[in-house]
């Protein structure tokens, strides 16, 4: 399915009836290589959506400086075009610094958040000299032919043992990336969502991964400690990106957690 949001052509996935619940996808991959299990999973209870950013997957690419300001007001609008109030926001990786940056600039619009792997923006959760490093080698790997952009950027997704159909579909969208894009969620990626936290009066669960070397358990104590009232839960067995690793566990724990944030 695909919707004209700010002039741009977003692509996206809905499933299920139920309380709205928005995947956001990572910097790389997309809806479907991301969270096709969750999709297919939630949708016996929810009404699930997971879209294309802008710059992946079969919606149009943003201008390069775009920014987090402009990923949050276009998922924001998104939500107003497909007439969703108010939904429960799950972020992936760059996902979970967009959820973040949606629930400062458009709170009504946000019943709970979940961070998965997620970051309070790269400056937030590592440091500027880091966010810095990131962004270079970001930029650096966007010139690279696909075969060696997956091998730059597949290392660090996965755990050692990683391996299957699930991380097959999720490879062969990792090298379909288009480098205007991918730099745009690179570089919106860097903007510091630290200040959000104090902020958060929604449920929250942050979900992170023992063998996760991008967004160590780490960046998640950190969040935790920051949002008290915050569910931390840790993965033992998966890397990074932990929908396509682990799609049961992550499923069980985004169940548990959506029940109980939907109950009146």
């Amino acid at each position: 399915m695909h919707v004209e949001v700010h002039g741009l052509d977003i692509a996206y996935e809905r499933a299920g009836t139920g309380p709205p619940v928005v995947l956001a996808h990572g910097f790389v991959g997309d809806a479907r290589s991301s969270w096709g299990s969750q999709i297919e999973a939630l949708a016996d209870e929810f009404t699930v959506i997971a879209w294309d950013a802008p710059g992946a997957g079969e919606s149009s690419d943003p201008p390069e400086d775009f920014g987090m300001v402009g990923y949050a007001d276009c998922l924001a609008a998104f939500l107003h075009v497909l007439r969703i109030e108010r939904a429960h926001l799950v972020g992936l990786s760059f996902g979970g610094s967009l959820v973040l940056a949606t629930y400062h600039r458009h709170r009504s619009a946000v019943s709970s958040l979940v961070l998965v792997s997620g970051y309070a923006g790269w400056v937030g959760s590592m440091g500027a000299d880091e966010a810095d490093r990131r962004l270079t080698r970001s930029l650096q790997a966007s010139t690279l032919p696909p075969d060696d952009f997956v091998a730059a950027m597949l290392p660090s997704m996965f755990s050692a043992t990683a391996g299957g159909e699930l991380v097959a579909r999720f490879v062969d969208s990792v090298r379909g990336f288009r480098p205007a894009g991918f730099r745009a969620l690179a570089r919106a990626s860097v903007a510091d969502q630290s200040h959000v936290l104090p902020e958060v009066d929604v449920p929250m669960l942050l979900l992170y991964a023992e063998h996760d070397v991008r967004a160590p358990v780490a960046i998640g104590e950190a969040i935790h400690a920051a949002v008290p009232a915050s569910e931390l839960v840790v993965l033992a067995a998966s890397g990074h990106a932990s929908p396509v690793e682990a799609p049961d566990e992550v499923t069980r724990e985004l169940r548990r957690f959506l029940r109980s944030a939907a109950r009146p």
